[in-house]
Parts: C-alpha cells; sequence; structure tokens
C-alpha cells in the first residue's frame, strides 16, 4: 500500500515537474519570437538621421525615407517597451527623441512640444510640414511617462517633457465644447473640422495616466467625452465597427463620409479605426469594455479577418493585413477571455512568419502587439 502511495507521489511530482518545464520553454521560445521581431522591425524601419537622431521610417523606401510624428511616437513607444525588457539602449531612446525635439510645432510666436506631422526630402533637401496630428503626439507623450520607470536616471526630464507634451495637446489639440481631443493642431475652431474625431484617438488608458502625471481634470473630462462618443457609434451597427473618422455633436455622433479626410474610407472600419481594439484594450472603463466587445464578438465571428470593413460588416477587401490583425491580438492577449480562445489563437499566427521589411504600417503595429508578450 505505501508502495502504491509513493508511486502515485512520484508521478504527481513528475506532471508537475513537466508542467513547469514545458511553461518555462514556452515563455523563452515567446521571448525569443518577441525578441527577433524587434530587432527586425528596428533594423528595418529605424534610420540614422545624423550623430544624435534617428527617425522612423514609414514611406516603405528606404531611398525615399519619409517621418510622421505618427511613426515617431511608435517609435519611442517601441523602444521604451523593448527598453523595459533589455533589448533597447537608453541611448536608442534618446536618439529618437533627440529628432522629435527638433521637428517641434511652432504656432504663433510659440514653439509646442507637438510634432511637425511630416518630413520628407524634396530635390536632395529634407523639408518639414506644419501642423501637428494627435495620434503621434498622444504616444509621444505616453513613451515619455513610461521612459521615466524604465531609465529612471533621467526620470525628471521625460517627466517635464511628458508633462508638456500632454498640456499642449490639450492646448492646441481640444474642442473643449465637445470633449474629445481634434485631429490635429490644424483643426482649429475657425476650421471645417474642429468637429471631427479620429476613433483611433480614443485612448483611455493614456488620458488616465496624463491625469494621474498632472493632476489635470480635463483629461478625465477628454476620456468621458471620447468614450461617450464612441460608444454612440458602436451602438449604430450591430456589428460595433467604428469608422476611421466621425463628425462629433455634444450628445451625438455620426462617421463622416467618403474622401472627407483622406480616403474613400474615412468612414468606414478602415486603416485608422483598425488601432480602435488596441488602443481600448488597456482601460477598464465599462465604455471602453463594450466597444471592445462588441467589436472582438465580431470578429470572432469571422472566417477570416480582411483589410477593412464597410459598418455593416461587408469586407472591404478579401485580402489579410497584420495592421488590422495586430491590433485584434492586443486586445484579445489583455482580455485573455475564454469566449476568445479561437480569435487569440487564429490572430497568434502572425507571429509564425517573418516580419515584413517592406510595410511600416503593419510591421509596426505587429511589433507593438508582440511587445505587449505572448502568453
Amino acid at each position: 500500500m505505501k508502495r502504491v502511495k509513493l508511486m502515485w507521489i512520484l508521478i504527481g511530482c513528475l506532471i508537475i515537474i513537466y508542467i513547469a518545464v514545458f511553461m518555462i520553454l514556452h515563455k523563452i521560445n515567446s521571448q525569443q519570437v518577441e525578441r527577433r521581431i524587434y530587432n527586425r522591425w528596428e533594423k528595418s524601419y529605424v534610420i540614422k538621421k545624423n550623430k544624435h537622431e534617428t527617425f522612423v521610417n514609414t514611406s516603405n523606401k528606404p531611398d525615399k525615407p519619409v517621418a510622421l510624428s505618427e511613426g515617431q511616437g511608435y517609435g519611442l513607444y517601441i523602444t521604451v517597451k523593448a527598453g523595459a525588457k533589455g533589448w533597447a539602449k537608453e541611448s536608442d531612446f534618446k536618439s529618437l527623441l533627440n529628432y522629435y525635439l527638433h521637428h517641434r510645432e511652432s504656432i504663433g510666436q510659440n514653439t509646442t512640444y507637438l510634432m511637425k506631422w511630416r518630413q520628407s526630402k524634396k530635390d536632395g533637401r529634407w523639408v518639414s510640414q506644419r501642423s501637428s496630428a494627435t495620434d503621434g503626439d498622444l504616444y509621444i507623450a505616453e513613451s515619455l511617462i513610461l521612459a521615466q520607470k524604465v531609465w529612471p536616471k533621467h526620470q525628471t526630464y521625460y517627466q517635464k517633457l511628458a508633462r508638456n507634451v500632454a498640456n499642449d495637446i490639450l492646448t492646441y489639440e481640444y474642442n473643449e465644447k465637445m470633449r474629445v481631443l481634434t485631429v490635429g493642431s490644424w483643426a482649429t475652431k475657425n476650421s471645417d473640422y474642429y468637429n471631427l474625431m479620429r476613433t483611433s484617438d480614443v485612448a483611455p488608458a493614456f488620458f488616465e495616466t496624463f491625469y494621474q502625471e498632472s493632476h489635470d481634470k480635463r483629461w478625465i473630462t477628454v476620456k468621458s467625452g471620447m468614450l461617450d462618443r464612441m460608444v454612440d457609434l458602436s451602438n449604430q451597427h450591430k456589428t460595433g465597427l467604428v469608422p476611421d473618422f466621425a463628425w462629433i455633436k455634444v450628445k451625438d455622433a455620426y462617421p463622416v463620409k467618403p474622401q472627407t479626410i483622406s480616403s474613400l474610407n474615412d468612414g468606414d472600419y478602415s486603416a485608422n479605426a483598425s488601432r480602435v481594439p488596441m488602443m481600448l484594450a488597456d482601460s477598464n472603463d465599462l465604455r471602453a469594455q463594450k466597444v471592445r466587445h462588441k467589436l472582438l464578438d465580431f470578429f470572432d465571428k469571422q472566417e477570416k479577418i480582411t483589410a477593412g470593413y464597410a459598418l455593416n460588416g461587408h469586407p472591404l477587401n478579401n485580402y489579410q493585413s497584420n495592421s488590422f490583425r495586430a491590433p485584434i491580438f492586443y486586445a484579445v492577449n489583455k482580455e485573455r477571455n475564454l469566449n476568445y480562445n479561437q480569435l487569440f489563437t487564429s490572430q497568434q499566427k502572425i507571429f509564425a512568419q517573418p516580419l515584413v521589411t517592406n510595410n511600416y504600417y503593419d510591421a509596426t503595429l505587429t511589433t507593438m502587439a508582440v511587445l505587449e508578450g505572448i502568453n
């Protein structure tokens, strides 16, 4: 009897050891995948401008580079996340930061802490296009807040910069009447686009962090106002899909028409709105959860997730794109709701292939998703 009991104890110990070894190997393999993707992204898209500055090339053409504030914000965010894992140095972060600091937007007599939205070469010379884009500025501010913990030696410096960026977002990219962020500094009160909202600028977790850093209650107002309008948009269709851009009223919102801003798909779930699951993933606000779950419920029912949808759920294309799939993976990876296991597994496959080196947007959103960890 004692031998039988001892045998079962031994079997139990062996099972525990097996599970522990499996989990350790799984974690090691996941970290290898994450690091490989980050290294490939950094090598493929980060370009050295000079001795002290680097930028993220968004053009997909190494010989015709283009820097965008969006790309620079993503680059800073990816680098600080990699820094937290020990894969990037503070000097890598500072080189990207220096480029941003040297391309700040001037409004009137003031040099702001917002970034000029685009730089490119013309006739062999670098030129900057004026005005800012809110999505890039949000990520720059959030990255600086994260950097305080990753590289605490320069915490005060990063904290001051983060507060300056966040304050200028509220000064130049905020529609106080509608309680939403505008799409950029160019969408002023005198502009036809003052009441325009980019749905992927609804970043409640960022807003909460900015409030904690500054104690400026306007960030709570922004969070509430933008989430309210996102719920309005989500409720308009059974799919829960939201458009790239929407017109905002005090108590309502509705999708823009095609070609309002940049493309025929401005009013569809397209290249901008594809980021929405990722932007809502880190928030516990019930409104963010409601919009997020409705989106994930829709995608969970799709045989394959294609590159864009009309708001009624009709696919805009028949091909797949990681710029749509990676944000969904980001969201379900954070959620880890048993209802979405199939969706998690299907989107996890995006990491099985080498990171693309000729598609900045796909590669960057994939890298951001993988750096959150593959559980």
